[in-house]
């Protein structure tokens, strides 16, 4: 870069994006919509940034979790995370990810209980 400045990288992220969704293992869990809270945050591939091209639309990480939520239940967030972050990856600006599914209120005496999972490319 002409201004001496090295671009490390960059990452852009979604915090505490709620979605009601079929999920469960359990028989009480079934045929009922549960809130999960959605945080990703997305490792994209250094360089200039000057169009929405050249990075990822956050937009994405919310209508992706929407389809995925309208595919229908699926038994463990684990899942949930795995495909949200597979199809996060699809796009090839982006380098890593990190999604964090919290499930509220699953627990009695825990605010959420859930799980987080990195991708990247090998």
């Amino acid at each position: 870069m002409t201004d001496g400045l090295r671009h490390e990288g960059l990452t852009v992220f979604v915090r505490d994006l709620m979605v009601e969704a079929g999920i469960g293992v359990h028989a009480h869990e079934q045929g009922r919509l549960q809130t999960l809270v959605i945080n990703v945050a997305l490792r994209l591939a250094p360089g200039p940034v000057e169009a929405l091209g050249d990075t990822l639309n956050y937009e994405d990480v919310a209508r992706l979790s929407r389809e995925l939520v309208d595919e229908g239940h699926i038994g463990l967030v684990e899942t949930f995370a795995q495909r949200l972050g597979q199809r996060l990856m699809a796009n090839p600006v982006v380098q890593a990810v990190t999604v964090r599914i919290g499930k509220p209120g699953c627990l009695a005496d825990a605010a959420e209980a859930g799980c987080e999972i990195t991708l990247s490319r090998g």
